[in-house]
């Protein structure tokens, strides 16, 4: 079984930082990839950023490159994607889930696919 979690999130003034944290974890997994997504009211899910395990790190538009970064901690049996966000904007307020794609290791080591999703947590950015 696969869990996404994710940390950190609230209410903050614009033009501050802020970090959310998203942990996979499980057993007998390999994780092909992590990403960031957020949704804000009326509007659509959009891609934030997502990191692959080849290092390619994939930005998605609403104006969060140069802005956003992304630090991984793969130690210790960790597998954590943190989500540096810099110089915030009202326009950043939205709900943000951290998504894992990758398989799961069964019986005789027989491969699943997996694509799982985190709670969800709200960032709101204040003037």
């Amino acid at each position: 079984q696969v869990h996404v979690t994710e940390a950190g999130g609230g209410s903050v003034r614009a033009g501050r930082f802020m970090v959310l944290g998203c942990e996979v974890s499980g057993s007998r997994l390999q994780t092909n990839s992590i990403a960031w997504f957020r949704q804000a009211p009326g509007k659509e899910r959009e891609l934030v950023v997502r990191v692959r395990n080849s290092g390619e790190v994939e930005y998605g538009g609403g104006g969060v490159r140069g802005r956003f970064a992304v630090s991984r901690d793969a130690s210790d049996s960790k597998n954590v994607l943190n989500l540096e966000m810099s110089r915030l904007r009202p326009e950043d307020t939205a709900r943000y889930s951290c998504n894992a794609e990758g398989v799961t290791f069964g019986d005789w080591d027989r491969p699943s696919p997996f694509n799982s999703w985190g709670q969800g947590t709200q960032v709101t950015v204040f003037t």
